[in-house]
């Protein structure tokens, strides 16, 4: 069987977590990895403390094959990720020249002060990101991969990033509409799960247009198995459809949320 490459991201920063902040990463991140052929496995959110960082980058590391960060590595107190990811890595955190000399041609000697020299700094060994909106990089350590959390910024990394990862089979999808509450599906549904092992089948309820719906998810990397098993969902659909008109009490979801359960 082929290797699944898998991922995790851990996204740093107090303000995420106080909601004064919305997070404008996870998503285009995960269908970069997507795109790849990378499974993300976890994401976790985590405040500006050290030993919060330093345990969540020690949990994953040797969970996933690249493990992602974005938040912490600009000039001020509050930015600990550098020294964090070298602590849990144990590697000693030190002045990168080639950082060192990027940054200073770019604020002018007299104008980089020693709180921008910070951003220099990196775990030895480290090997840097290109930054092409503001200069200042990101690093790759062993297998984490520590990324700015401006979004523009963070996009660009991940841009390149993604053109230096090695993946897998590239997962595809298939949505299928359904207007039938999961109480409903559930049964059928599972069934359908238990006869494609190799599709990841997961149903999402959501509302729109005054009406209750499901969205029917399949995911797989096997374009035939994903085929097969649309096929068999559709005619699940279309089966309660057809019933639906001679029994009442199969009406679509377009009712009170509390029977769409």
């Amino acid at each position: 069987m082929a290797k699944i490459y898998k991922a995790a991201l851990i996204i740093i920063g107090n303000e995420i977590l106080s909601g004064r902040t919305q997070d404008q990463n996870l998503k285009y991140f995960a269908s970069k990895m997507v795109e790849s052929g990378i499974e993300v496995t976890e994401v976790r959110i985590v405040p500006d403390v050290e030993e919060v960082i330093v345990e969540a980058v020690r949990d994953l590391k040797d969970k996933v094959d690249y493990l992602f960060t974005t938040g912490g590595i600009g000039p001020t107190h509050d930015d600990i990720t550098s020294m964090s990811v070298a602590k849990a890595l144990d590697v000693p955190l030190v002045k990168n020249s080639q950082a060192y000399q990027m940054l200073e041609e770019h604020y002018g000697k007299n104008r980089f002060t020693p709180a921008r020299q910070k951003m220099a700094k990196t775990p030895q060994g480290a090997k840097l990101i290109p930054n092409p909106v503001s200069v200042a990089p990101g690093f790759i350590s062993k297998n984490v991969y520590v990324m700015a959390g401006v979004p523009e910024v963070m996009r660009a990394m991940v841009d390149y990033i993604v053109r230096t990862l090695k993946g897998g089979d590239v997962v595809l999808s298939k949505t299928i509409p359904c207007r039938f509450p999961e109480s409903i599906i559930a049964y059928d549904l599972a069934n359908i799960q238990d006869k494609f092992q190799e599709v990841s089948i997961g149903s999402y309820p959501h509302f729109s247009d005054g009406a209750f719906g499901v969205s029917i998810v399949l995911r797989s990397s096997n374009e035939q198995m994903l085929i097969r098993a649309s096929m068999e969902v559709d005619l699940m659909v279309s089966s309660f459809e057809s019933a639906a008109i001679n029994d009442s009490s199969l009406e679509f979801a377009t009712y009170d949320a509390d029977k769409l359960v």
